[in-house]
């Protein structure tokens, strides 16, 4: 029986990661499919563009904002936190399940690991829902 591929998309703040940055997070995370979306601040994020994504077949939606207190527009990133909780609430009510959706706060610009490891958190957490 074959294995679907998992289809990731990543949501990123364009000030706290870089392309350099995002290319480690998808070696070093194995995803086979991963669609990344910079932004200029994780505050523009709205919620058609995270329900988009699940729409055109991803499996897992995150969402890579600022650390707290550094973002530059000030609350963009406390902003994705609720878009980000609300995206996680549809997917509950529509039988989805909460968990696809996932927020990352990116304390070290040049450090990609906590991405990574949420990365291959989310996997593991839908691999177990197949």
């Amino acid at each position: 029986m074959d294995k679907k591929q998992m289809k990731l998309c990543v949501f990123y703040c364009a000030n706290c990661l870089d392309a350099e940055a995002l290319r480690q997070v998808a070696v070093q995370s194995g995803t086979e499919e991963l669609t990344t979306v910079s932004l200029p601040c994780s505050g523009k994020v709205n919620l058609l563009y995270l329900v988009k994504a699940f729409e055109k077949g991803a499996d897992g939606v995150i969402l890579v904002t600022c650390g707290q207190g550094d973002c530059h527009f000030l609350e963009g990133n406390l902003r994705a936190k609720k878009r980000a909780e609300a995206v996680d609430e549809l997917l509950a009510e529509i039988g989805l399940g909460r968990g696809r959706m996932r927020l990352v706060r990116n304390q070290d610009p040049n450090g990609v690991q906590p991405i990574v490891d949420e990365i291959k958190h989310l996997k593991e957490s839908i691999e177990g829902r197949r």
